[in-house]
């Protein structure tokens, strides 16, 4: 009897030194599957992967005679699936980050426009000229050439228009 259970245990290191070539020689039908689901090569070896580092844990659990690559096909559609809910779930990397950073409520961004509105609004002209000009892009120069001044004197009615601002709306518009 010990003699029989020893020969059944060489068979079965024999079958199971089979069944992991096999599944070497499907990796490529792996790859394949795997790209039905992700398109990013390091993605697809990583699910390739960790499909087989499964399928190899648990091949004691593999019914010899059914097919090999179904079996394997289940556990990578199963492992990609489960991956998914994950990253859903727990999202990681940017996606964490940026369900971390604090937005303003809109509420908020609109009473501080009609505040810098209303500010603009006591402003002298050329003063808000100048700064409206600036903040919308134009050059210097041409803001210049537009309030019919020098570029210093443009610079120096922004320089005092922000100041100003910051004096009537505190510092509370810069977050």
């Amino acid at each position: 009897m010990a003699y029989s259970s020893s020969v059944r245990s060489a068979s079965h290191c024999k079958d199971k030194s089979v069944i992991e070539r096999e599944i070497v020689e499907l990796t490529p039908a792996l790859r394949a599957f795997a790209r039905r689901f992700l398109r990013s090569d390091d993605d697809i070896d990583d699910l390739v992967q960790e499909t087989l580092l499964k399928a190899l844990n648990s091949l004691h659990l593999y019914q010899p005679g059914t097919s090999l690559k179904s079996w394997l096909f289940t556990i990578l559609r199963n492992t990609f699936c489960t991956n998914y809910r994950r990253q859903k779930r727990e999202p990681a990397g940017m996606d964490a980050a940026m369900e971390q950073v604090a937005i303003a409520p809109t509420q908020e961004w609109v009473l501080r426009e009609h505040e810098l509105q209303r500010a603009l609004t006591l402003l002298s002209d050329d003063r808000r000229r100048a700064l409206t000009l600036v903040a919308a892009g134009t050059s210097y120069e041409e803001a210049a050439k537009m309030c019919g001044c020098r570029i210093g004197t443009l610079k120096s009615r922004v320089s005092r228009a922000r100041e100003c601002l910051v004096a009537m709306l505190g510092n509370h518009l810069v977050d």
